[in-house]
């Protein structure tokens, strides 16, 4: 799942920013206006943390543009104003939901937890072979064994069964599941590619991960060769 947060005071998006990733979300940072629409124009973002007061570009201007260029992202408005008023203007842009500063953290997480619920009710259960994952729950089984995931494993897998069947490169990967600071780490995503297979498929006689060589990875209940 992969977040813009876009807030102009430092203190609050990098407190934000590390919670979120500790969630296991991929996240990325915008502190203006201008900013926020450079990300989304070559980014696609599951949701959008949007700060109303921002410079160059306010946050309801941001949000009208974005759903003037169809961005389907889920965005949740953040401001200092609590009026009735306020919260219809920002809904009425596209806004998705709205939160109040100071808000608490476990606050935010559930409302983007019921954001994301939103957005993959359309998808329920994901599966291959005798693998789960159910995207609401963040459960993941296989052959009616529950495999415990980190955050970060559970992401990769997910972005693999999303896809299943077809080779995703190293950097798409990368893109769904880690900020660009991550990218500069080349061998990240084939780290966590072995803790997975170490769970997911060590334990089990059909292997579900395979290396496409010089490509990258496939999710498949077919007997590929490596």
């Amino acid at each position: 799942m992969r977040v813009l947060i876009v807030e102009d005071q430092p203190n609050v998006s990098n407190y934000v920013k590390r919670a979120l990733e500790e969630q296991g979300y991929a996240v990325d940072l915008a502190h203006t206006g201008r900013e926020a629409l450079d990300w989304a124009d070559v980014v696609e973002y599951d949701i959008i943390v949007l700060d109303i007061m921002l410079p160059e570009i306010d946050g309801i201007t941001v949000c009208r543009r974005l759903r003037s260029q169809d961005n389907q992202a889920a965005i949740l408005m953040l401001t200092a104003r609590d009026t009735v008023d306020d919260r219809v203007i920002g809904l009425d842009a596209g806004a998705d939901d709205y939160l109040v500063k100071p808000f608490n953290l476990r606050e935010l997480l559930a409302r983007l937890r019921a954001l994301s619920r939103r957005s993959t009710n359309k998808n329920p259960t994901l599966r291959i072979a005798d693998l789960t994952l159910d995207p609401r729950t963040r459960v993941v089984m296989r052959n009616d064994t529950l495999i415990k995931l980190t955050s970060k494993e559970y992401a990769v897998l997910e972005c693999l069964m999303r896809d299943p069947g077809s080779v995703l490169t190293r950097t798409e990967i990368a893109e769904s599941v880690w900020n660009y600071d991550a990218f500069s780490q080349s061998n990240v995503v084939d780290v966590y590619i072995r803790n997975l297979r170490r769970k997911i498929d060590d334990p089990f006689e059909l292997k579900l991960i395979h290396t496409v060589r010089g490509a990258g990875y496939r999710l498949s209940d077919q007997d590929l060769d490596e």
